[in-house]
């Protein structure tokens, strides 16, 4: 399993120890997630915030957008040095063309669709895209207590990448612990996204590697 810890859930008064502990963990990404309180009701945070992240951050960055009008934002992603732009279907009217553009500009793209958004719209999509996000709570704040079909969500998909041929990985965000991450690993799940279990966990790192047990 691979694990992708949200600095949503770290401490912004003071980000170095947090992203430090992420530099010496197991973690195989660091999950940024912004909000613009149009998409979604909350706001997170931008670009300043990211780029100083991704200054001290020695791993891959997994960018997801949370906001209107994602594709106006690639070449600021790209250079972050982001390896995964993911963004919502909801937000992306002309999905296929901003796929197509984040390829363009050099990174993996990522899709996220919301708790209502059936995997079965994904259908002429899952074979252009890298990875695929599915939310386990609704977007836009953290804590929130994981949606159980969620794992449902996650088989319907995994059978769905299988029968097309298609090379994503799926990644689920909300709600994960060890008992939900379990769960989802046994569905199909790729990579766990988790940022209050991780950051609020005694010993964030052991965390992290207990996580990347799951099977």
């Amino acid at each position: 399993m691979k694990v992708s810890p949200s600095l949503l859930s770290a401490d912004f008064a003071c980000l170095r120890p947090d992203i430090d502990m992420i530099n010496n963990s197991e973690a195989d990404y660091l999950h940024l997630d912004v909000m613009d309180g149009v998409f979604v009701p909350n706001i997170s945070f931008g670009f300043p915030v990211m780029q100083a992240v991704a200054r001290q951050c020695s791993r891959p960055l997994d960018v997801h957008l949370m906001i209107v009008n994602p594709d106006k934002w690639i070449n600021q992603v790209r250079d972050l040095g982001a390896e995964i732009m993911n963004v919502h279907q909801e937000a992306c009217p002309q999905l296929h063309s901003v796929v197509q553009r984040i390829h363009a500009a050099g990174m993996k793209a990522g899709v996220t669709i919301n708790p209502a958004t059936p995997v079965n719209t994904l259908v002429d999509i899952v074979e252009d895209v890298d990875l695929v996000l599915i939310m386990s709570v609704n977007p836009g704040f953290g804590g929130q207590k994981f949606i159980p079909h969620a794992v449902e969500k996650v088989r319907q998909l995994r059978n769905l990448i299988d029968s097309t041929g298609s090379k994503a990985l799926i990644e689920v965000d909300g709600g994960v612990n060890l008992s939900t991450g379990a769960e989802l690993a046994k569905a199909g799940a790729d990579i766990l996204v988790a940022g209050s279990f991780v950051f609020g966990a005694e010993d964030p790192a052991a965390t992290i590697k207990k996580l990347k047990e799951l099977k």
